[in-house]
């Protein structure tokens, strides 16, 4: 039994492996399909739907769903990328000139600049999750997320943690990038993401049930914003 039990992790393993080379794969191919920019976006959304499937145990055939979840979801896909690109190129543009400076106002902006910078990957790690999970407006997905980030800090730092080290691998090995560098970091993201916001979700749950009156009828309904709060 435990060379059997053995055999199935290893086999799990390295289906999951394959999987990830192969979303990897996927997301560099639609990114460059979209022309980089306007492909960002609704890859990693159509990543991040597949992703959840994935840790929720439901198999769908990968390059078939992920083309119709990047199709579909084209438009919102880059309602939420645009935005974070733009963000983010105008972050690194002030640090890399303020950084250069080296009288003491310089400094603060630079570290201003770099604190302002890391709660935006934060809130990035938890945006694409949350469009995957919830039915949202738009603006809505920037507003939950930042408010995720900050009222979870534990769980937005092994984010944070977890995306540096995805950088220092791919920048130390750069030939993992074409086949896990991406592919590894949408996978683990998503999935510690689906676990912070089931946990949230029960949290908030078993909260507004010890707060409902207790009678023969209760009946008890949350929203999907308020679930998040």
């Amino acid at each position: 039994m435990a060379s059997g039990g053995f055999g199935f992790r290893a086999y799990t393993l390295f289906d999951t492996l394959v999987w990830i080379a192969c979303l990897n794969v996927l997301w560099i191919a639609f990114t460059v399909l979209g022309g980089v920019v306007l492909g960002i976006g609704p890859s990693t959304a159509a990543a991040h739907i597949l992703v959840r499937d994935k840790v929720r145990g439901n198999a769908a055939p990968l390059m078939r769903r992920f083309a119709k979840e990047y199709f579909k979801n084209f438009g919102k896909g880059n309602a939420l990328g645009l935005p974070v690109i733009a963000v983010g190129v105008a972050l690194t543009l002030n640090w890399a000139y303020f950084s250069a400076g080296w009288d003491f106002g310089s400094q603060i902006a630079s570290a201003g600049i770099l604190m302002s910078a890391l709660f935006a990957a934060g809130t990035v790690c938890y945006l694409f999750p949350m469009f995957a999970r919830y039915e949202l407006s738009l603006p809505q997905y920037f507003l939950m997320s930042s408010r995720f980030a900050m009222r979870h800090l534990a769980g937005t730092v092994i984010l944070l943690f977890v995306t540096a080290a995805a950088l220092f691998v791919c920048r130390s090995v750069p030939g993992l990038i074409p086949f896990f560098g991406i592919g590894a970091w949408l996978y683990v993201t998503g999935w510690l993401c689906d676990r912070f916001f089931t946990a949230n979700d029960e949290a908030m749950s078993a909260a507004v049930d010890d707060a409902a009156p207790t009678g023969p009828v209760s009946t008890t309904t949350h929203s999907t914003e308020a679930s998040l709060a």
